[in-house]
């Protein structure tokens, strides 16, 4: 069965169309920047049937989005659903996934799958309950990264976590009670970093399927860091350690 979802802003849309994704696509009458003129010539050699309309009726497609005059319906085909098991098996000691346990405001899960499109990650876990899904808002912050990374909300997440280990992925989890830091861990192999949700953080049995716990040093008097600026540090330290990442 195929997956169906409304994207919005310039990244998500001109990124789904390069994909060949976009089903049909609706702009804002009026709108003739270079921008604009660049995304409908796209759509257009795509065969992408577009709608001009007005701003009520994009607001009502994407309630609550920034969509800067832009909105898409994007189809992704049951065949192309990617696997997880065949992620695990492919990407083999450079391994690299995000584990968010509870996670519920879709702008820290669209930054926190842009940070892992931008360290290379493989994949993004999160549970289907208690958690956010990948909305039309947490697709826009990710500013196209929803359509490269791959997210999979799974059932039970301990379980999941288990059947990685079985399958020899080291679970480093992050706790501010841990004993060990995130700089003296060692972040080599294939490797799923674990973080919790904004509130409660990590839950318990989450934190009994993790292999190693760490804690990233806090200097000031905060105790904690937004979710998706912990992912950034976690994930950046671990491509740091792999020096995976080059500015050439």
């Amino acid at each position: 069965m195929a997956r169906e979802q409304y994207i919005a802003g310039f990244h998500a849309v001109t990124g789904a169309l390069h994909r060949g994704n976009v089903r049909q696509m609706w702009v804002l009458v009026g709108r003739e920047d270079q921008r604009m003129k660049d995304a409908l010539t796209l759509a257009k050699s795509l065969k992408v049937e577009v709608l001009k309309v007005d701003r009520g009726s994009l607001e009502r497609l994407v309630p609550g989005m920034r969509h800067q005059g832009i909105v898409a319906r994007a189809v992704l085909p049951a065949d192309d659903l990617p696997n997880l098991d065949d992620i695990v098996a492919e990407q083999g000691q450079e391994l690299l996934i995000l584990v968010l346990d509870g996670v519920q405001d879709p702008h820290n899960l669209g930054a926190c799958l842009r940070t892992a499109d931008a360290v290379g990650a493989h994949a993004v876990i999160a549970p289907k309950d208690r958690a956010v899904g990948l909305t039309p808002t947490a697709r826009k912050v990710a500013s196209g990264a929803a359509e490269t990374i791959p997210f999979f909300p799974v059932t039970n997440l301990a379980r999941t976590l288990e059947d990685l280990r079985q399958k020899g992925v080291w679970i480093v989890g992050t706790s501010g009670d841990a004993e060990d830091t995130l700089f003296d861990a060692k972040l080599s192999g294939p490797l799923a970093v674990v973080l919790g949700g904004e509130e409660k953080g990590m839950r318990r049995l989450t934190g009994e399927h993790c292999d190693l716990l760490v804690r990233i040093p806090m200097a000031g008097q905060v105790e904690s860091l937004n979710v998706s600026v912990a992912a950034g540090v976690c994930l950046f330290e671990v491509v740091r350690q792999r020096g995976e990442i080059s500015d050439e």
